[in-house]
Parts: C-alpha cells; structure tokens; sequence
C-alpha cells in the first residue's frame, strides 16, 4: 500500500483540481440563475 496517495502534489495537479472546482461552482451558478430568471417571467 506504498501508492495509497492517489494525488501526486508535485506535478502542478492542484492547480487542475482548483480548476475542476471552479468550473463546477460555475457551472452550478449558471444553473441557479438559468432558474432564477425563469421563475421571474412566471
């Protein structure tokens, strides 16, 4: 069980998570509001 750690820190793969991260609160924030807008023409 030496390779438990899935994540290898030193090869910049923070940056890509980070990035995953923010694309899905982006993602879910355009959800919100496509929602939002819909329920204001009602």
């Amino acid at each position: 069980m030496k390779n438990a750690i899935l994540i290898n820190w030193d090869n910049g793969s923070i940056i890509i998570v980070f990035g995953f991260g923010f694309v899905i609160i982006a993602l879910v924030a355009a959800v919100y509001l496509l929602m939002s807008n819909d329920k204001k023409k009602k």
